[in-house]
């Protein structure tokens, strides 16, 4: 009986990574088809893919960069619509692009009587314009979550990691399950 119980929890081991994500990819694509009322299974993904892929060949055409240029100053005077857009466009391009925030892992003593530390990633190295010296703003993801907390660090209290910045994030979302 009690290999039978162990082979059931295998077998749970093995189907539900698969079977979650089966059915997230699925939703998904649900989803996106849904958006654009389409009735062939994907094609809402590829257009998708393709519309984001076509437009950021666009913007990165001298031709185009005016226009986008013009768009994004227009969003950013709207006093309601600058908050949340800037917001949004500082989030995305802290995971892509040129200006990725997440490169740069770090071990943060958080306290040093007890030896406690946490992984985070240094977002912002000069905190001067705050009246902030000798500090850096980390920020430390939350594991099992898409969130986390930014802390204003002490630089003695920083230790770089020579990881990459993904490996790090999986490490830690993961709640250090995922071999770094």
């Amino acid at each position: 009986m009690n290999s039978l119980i162990k082979y059931f929890l295998r077998g749970l081991l093995f189907i539900i990574p698969i079977g979650v994500t089966v059915y997230i990819l699925l939703a998904s694509i649900r989803w996106l088809d849904g958006l654009l009322a389409l009735d062939f299974p994907g094609a809402g993904l590829v257009i998708i893919l393709a519309t984001v892929t076509i437009i950021g060949y666009l913007g990165s055409t001298f031709i185009a960069q005016p226009v986008f240029n013009l768009f994004e100053r227009l969003m950013n005077r709207l006093p309601l619509v600058r908050i949340i857009y800037s917001s949004l466009k500082d989030l995305v391009s802290a995971f892509v692009g040129d200006k990725k925030k997440f490169n740069q892992p770090v071990l943060v003593t958080i306290n040093r009587e007890s030896n406690l530390q946490k992984l985070g990633f240094i977002t912002q190295e000069d905190l001067h314009n705050l009246g902030l010296h000798e500090r850096l703003a980390v920020y430390l993801p939350h594991s099992y979550n898409f969130s986390g907390d930014l802390y204003i660090v002490p630089k003695e209290n920083i230790t770089l990691i020579d990881a990459t910045g993904a490996d790090v994030m999986k490490f830690i979302v993961s709640g250090g399950v995922t071999k770094v």
